[in-house]
């Protein structure tokens, strides 16, 4: 019989501290948000009269301005700390959140729309918060024992769900009807300034974050190219920039192609993302468990791999909510990778190269993501409305055996990870050396 204790254990284990603890939450507050814009930043542009061509050419402008933001605080925060970017980025959002709430100039949502990072993840993706993600990642790196960080990784995974879940119902509070204009600017407000309290909320908690100084080399600060970490890092180039091609063909566009497909509220598709979200909880907390049993890397694949392979029928569905039961399928594979890649990143990173690395490591997805978003929206116009989704679909496909061949090699076996009878304790195999190559 399970008990509390045991759920509480699951969830909330004694090794999570005060520093993780406010992560977690700023995490929650961050998703929420993130979930929101994710449901209605579409289609509120459609409801402004923007194209999908037109909208993926705003996404193009939020990729690049997330590459640029991401970059400069990977390389930064390695050498001057992770907090005043944790507290920084989540204050813009909230900032961009509250322009789309009340303007509806082209400009205005071009420039606040790429500062904001609107478009970047899905309602029932609540992965992505934001172009600091790579000094949260190197945070939490740093704040949690090594045998537990794909742990707490999961743990952000299963918060972001949580946020997500209550982000995809809050996104009903756009009741847009036919409003267009300026009557669609009034009728999106509730929801765009409910993003920019709870991304104000995410920044404010950071405030309370400890982070010890930095270490400087040769008594002197120096940003720099992760050099010891760099045969990761062109591994990760080839594979994460075609899997950025595939999200970008559908991952900003999840909203919006609902919409069209079937023609999708914000509340029915905020629903069908809360859904998605309560039932996908508990892959984030298995997650480790998983990677555990089968090796980092192959689970990462096979999650990718089925992600892949499931949104060919998805694009197909003749129903909004057959659709949905194959997201929700999908979503159930990404949870559990999300964590693991994220954990894996992390562990072959040289110490004091982990958020650059993790920034440096998604330069070609941003930029891939970037070019196929426009391409994507020109495929929903003038194509159909299936065409990107297969195509996405293909490309993840492809990845899936790219990361296999070259990430396979440093893959720890089944059993490496097996609790020590005597303790209690992982059995950890010793860790890789950080920017070693795998023998053939």
């Amino acid at each position: 019989m399970l008990r509390v204790t045991d759920v509480k254990q699951r969830v909330w284990p004694d090794w999570i501290d005060h520093d993780l603890t406010i992560v977690l939450a700023a995490r929650t507050s961050m998703s929420v948000a993130r979930a929101i814009a994710g449901v209605v930043t579409a289609l509120y542009l459609a409801a402004e009269g923007f194209s999908g061509f037109r909208i993926g050419m705003l996404f193009l402008c939020v990729a690049v301005a997330s590459a640029v933001m991401s970059s400069t605080i990977g390389l930064v925060s390695d050498v001057l700390g992770r907090k005043a970017f944790l507290i920084a980025v989540p204050l813009l959002a909230s900032l961009a959140a509250c322009v789309y709430a009340v303007s509806h100039l082209p400009v205005l949502l071009f420039v606040f729309g790429a500062l904001g990072s609107f478009g970047r993840g899905a309602g029932a993706g609540a992965g992505n918060v934001g172009p600091y993600q790579p000094a949260e990642s190197a945070f939490v790196a740093e704040t949690v024992p090594e045998h537990r960080r794909a742990d707490a990784f999961g743990r952000l995974s299963f918060f972001s769900s949580i946020g997500a879940l209550i982000g995809g119902l809050l996104a009903g509070l756009a009741r847009p009807g036919a409003a267009l204009g300026a009557a669609a600017t009034a009728a999106y407000r509730p929801a765009f300034l409910a993003a920019a309290g709870l991304s104000a909320i995410a920044g404010l908690l950071a405030f309370g974050l400890r982070e010890p100084g930095r270490r400087r080399r040769e008594g002197r600060v120096r940003f720099a190219l992760p050099r010891r970490s760099w045969g990761m890092l062109w591994r990760f180039w080839i594979t994460n920039g075609t899997n950025g091609m595939a999200i970008g063909m559908f991952g900003p566009f999840v909203s919006y192609w609902f919409h069209r497909r079937f023609g999708a509220s914000p509340a029915e598709i905020g629903a069908l993302f809360a859904v998605i979200n309560a039932v996908t909880l508990i892959s984030s907390l298995v997650a480790a468990d998983i990677g555990r049993r089968f090796g980092t890397v192959r689970a990462i694949v096979g999650v990718r791999l089925l992600g892949g392979v499931l949104l060919i029928p998805m694009a197909l569905s003749p129903d909004f909510w057959v659709a949905g039961v194959i997201y929700l399928v999908r979503m159930l594979a990404q949870r559990v990778g999300l964590p693991l890649r994220q954990s894996f990143t992390q562990s072959v990173a040289d110490p004091d190269e982990r958020a650059s690395l993790a920034a440096l490591s998604n330069l070609p997805a941003q930029g891939t993501q970037a070019g196929s978003q426009v391409l994507a929206g020109y495929l929903f116009d003038d194509v159909s409305l299936s065409a990107p989704m297969i195509l996405a679909g293909a490309l993840q496909t492809l990845n899936a055996l790219t990361y296999a061949k070259l990430f396979g090699s440093f893959d720890s076996s089944a059993t490496a990870a097996e609790p020590d009878d005597d303790t209690g304790d992982e059995v950890l195999p010793p860790p890789l050396p950080s920017g070693s190559v795998p023998q053939q």
